[in-house]
């Protein structure tokens, strides 16, 4: 399909001739405008629009530009602009589509890098857990509809409230989406990984925790970046920092005796170290109080 070919609308689908403000926000029952259409929806995006679909009952079909998908309920899925998407729905389909301006998204996180890098592609979640539940998802979702259609006092800053805490639990439920999806025997390796750094009597090349857990490094780093986003000396210098801080902040250890404590073999080795990873030496961290 030439891109020329495909509807864009800067509102709602179907309305062609609209232009909404930056500040859009819009809730509505999944049913209100899909059965208008046939629950047929096909294949548009919208530039300038996030839309997060939460899937209480029932079903559809997903389609994106590369692949479909079968969405059966709980579910949540959210779509960032200029993402090419259509529906099918069974009409027994419950559930809502909330849709936000862009604008909106960019003031509440424009510093938060890690948080933006999730809602920059279609995130498709359906593992829930005690913390991360479903049911979080919908109370979020109804608080933020009576504060649409009541008129209360600081009516828009309760909104960006409640958006914010949406779009975070999102993000957390997209990272242990990810998690969740990994195979247990990828899981058990990390793990184990996880386990060696923080209980390894002295400093070990990744080389050496790999033939530890009998796969080779390649295989380890690969491990790694699936399951966390990091590499296995990311997470080994991660371990130390964490560990330094705790001694800096807890302990009335010199810089010395921390960087004994660490593996270490010299102590300006620590020191340039941790001002490598967060800009300040170790006894300015401790001067600071643990403030950057």
């Amino acid at each position: 399909m030439k891109s020329d070919n495909i509807p864009n609308y800067d509102g709602l689908y179907g309305d062609s001739s609209v232009r909404l403000s930056s500040e859009y926000i819009f809730l509505e029952q999944i049913s209100t405008r899909s059965q208008t259409f046939d629950w047929n929806i096909q294949p548009h995006i919208h530039a300038h629009l996030y839309q997060v679909f939460i899937v209480k009952n029932g079903q559809l079909t997903f389609q994106e530009a590369l692949q479909t998908h079968q969405i059966v309920a709980p579910c949540v899925f959210l779509i960032p602009p200029t993402q090419l998407h259509g529906l099918t729905y069974i009409p027994d389909v419950e559930g809502y589509i909330l849709t936000i301006s862009a604008s909106i998204i960019d003031g509440i996180f424009e510093t938060s890098k890690d948080i933006f890098k999730t809602f920059e592609r279609i995130q498709i979640l359906n593992h829930f857990d005690d913390t991360l539940s479903f049911d979080s998802i919908l109370d979020l979702t109804k608080a933020l509809e009576r504060e649409l259609f009541e008129e209360q006092s600081e009516r828009e800053l309760m909104l960006k409230a409640y958006i914010m805490q949406f779009f975070i639990k999102l993000h957390r439920m997209a990272k242990y989406d990810g998690f969740a999806k990994s195979d247990s025997r990828t899981l058990g390796y990390f793990r184990q990984f996880q386990k060696s750094i923080k209980i390894s009597p002295e400093t070990k090349s990744i080389a050496v925790f790999a033939k530890e857990l009998n796969i080779t490094p390649v295989h380890l780093n690969r491990i790694c970046r699936e399951v966390s986003g990091k590499s296995p000396l990311e997470l080994v210098h991660q371990h130390l920092i964490i560990e330094a801080q705790k001694y800096l902040l807890h302990t009335s250890y010199s810089v010395s005796e921390i960087a004994y404590l660490l593996k270490f073999e010299y102590p300006n080795y620590f020191g340039r170290f941790f001002k490598k990873i967060l800009g300040v030496s170790p006894l300015e961290f401790r001067k600071r109080g643990g403030s950057l």
